[in-house]
């Protein structure tokens, strides 16, 4: 457990790691491809090197440099594996891989924590079942662990539901290449998120991949394609860039997140236009975005496409003047945590009123006093919580060594704020 001290803090810069979304993805298209990658900046965190083990266990060699990962391309033909594949609780990674390993030879095994095995993926491996791969859910509940047996895949015509999840859809999209006649991908619910949809073709275009879309309906990728060996840098992570411009709009500071632009595919990078409306002073900078904070207040708004940022935000709000109204986020309660009920029942321990419902939940900005706020071995909890504690004492954090899925060096940046 960790106390967080209320604080002056003054103006300052601060450096956060690469994106997490990126990362995967990148790791995953470099390690396909047809030759020797370098990633620079890649994020190095709990999830991500679940991603890279997999990998490896999959046959990949990626040499882990201290200013980059060498990862040297298998042009799509992957290993067998005996043992299961453990991949933690590390959502991303289980869709992720889950489609990759069809790719691969024999029959593997995709495991994790206790609670991945209540995240639902039926989605993803009904998408698999239409064109032809045998995927299914061990226990037959819909979620991990799964079963996946790798070979050719022909392709065809799949209709996909991404209504909790859009990784659904970037797990098959990353995959479509290597198939023999290419994958149509008809999306029937959601997808919900969609900057990542965004983030998952970009990624692949950057490395040679030809996505045929129309918008967010409709994808067709041709088989017999080939991720494009090269050198790839991973821009800064919007989602933990986020923590630090709430920061200064619950203080008051001024904070500038170094390496960040507003044309970013990345859609936390919007994050900065919410803080805007509620009464913060935007500042896009050459090598930045500064966030400034001022008086704040309460605002409506739909977060689907930024379902990482509500916590952050359910936390600003409740430093803000009247209601604040988070919508159109039920996929949160099949995250890391129910991050709707947990949210809500940690902001009231701390004396501010706040209720859930199945799709958002509604703050109202008020006096807060401290608590030991439960994290529930969530991450984003962990860190959103630890900006009530700039301005509110006696705030401590309990299990705040969960950062280290996202974020491992989140506490020495954070102390960094007091130093400035």
């Amino acid at each position: 457990m960790i106390e967080i001290r209320p604080k002056q803090i003054n103006d300052t810069q601060v450096n956060v790691p690469g994106s997490k979304s990126l990362t995967h993805r990148i790791l995953i298209a470099a390690a396909l491809s047809d030759g020797i990658c370098t990633i620079h900046n890649g994020l190095k965190s709990e999830d991500t090197l679940y991603t890279l083990t997999a990998l490896q266990q999959l046959g990949v060699k990626i040499d882990d440099e201290s200013d980059r990962l060498v990862v040297h391309g298998t042009k799509g033909v992957l290993k067998p594996s005996a043992d299961p594949v453990y991949l933690g609780n590390s959502g991303t990674s289980m869709r992720l891989l889950t489609a990759v390993a069809s790719l691969g030879q024999g029959t593997y095994t995709l495991t994790g924590t206790e609670r991945m095995g209540e995240r639902p993926i039926q989605d993803l491996l009904d998408g698999l079942n239409q064109i032809g791969i045998v995927a299914r859910s061990v226990e037959n509940n819909g979620c991990p662990p799964v079963s996946i047996i790798g070979g050719k895949i022909e392709g065809g015509r799949i209709a996909l539901k991404c209504g909790i999840s859009s990784q659904f859809l970037s797990a098959l999209l990353l995959i479509a290449p290597y198939t023999i006649t290419g994958v149509e991908i008809n999306v029937i619910e959601g997808p919900v998120s969609k900057p990542y949809v965004d983030i998952t073709v970009d990624v692949m275009e950057n490395f040679g991949i030809t996505v045929m879309r129309e918008g967010y309906d409709r994808f067709r990728i041709d088989g017999g394609q080939v991720y494009r060996a090269g050198s790839y840098l991973v821009e800064p992570d919007c989602s933990q860039a986020g923590y630090f411009w709430a920061a200064a709009a619950i203080t008051g500071a001024g904070i500038h997140v170094k390496g960040i632009k507003k044309d970013s595919r990345q859609g936390d990078v919007r994050f900065t236009e919410i803080l805007q409306a509620m009464g913060c002073t935007l500042v896009h900078e050459k090598d930045g975005i500064k966030v400034i904070g001022g008086p704040l207040s309460g605002i409506t708004v739909d977060m689907a496409d930024m379902p990482d940022m509500v916590p952050t935000l359910a936390v600003v709000a409740a430093f803000a003047k009247g209601t604040t109204v988070i919508k159109n986020v039920p996929h949160l309660k099949a995250k890391e945590s129910d991050r709707l009920g947990s949210v809500v029942k940690e902001l009231s321990k701390m004396g501010i009123e706040a209720e859930c419902s199945d799709t958002g939940m509604t703050i109202r900005g008020g006096p807060a006093h401290g608590a030991e706020i439960d994290t529930y071995g969530d991450h984003r909890m962990a860190m959103s919580f630890a900006l009530a504690g700039l301005k509110v004492p006696g705030v401590f954090i309990k299990g705040e060594k969960c950062v280290e899925k996202s974020f491992p060096d989140f506490w020495d940046v954070f102390e960094g704020l007091y130093q400035a």
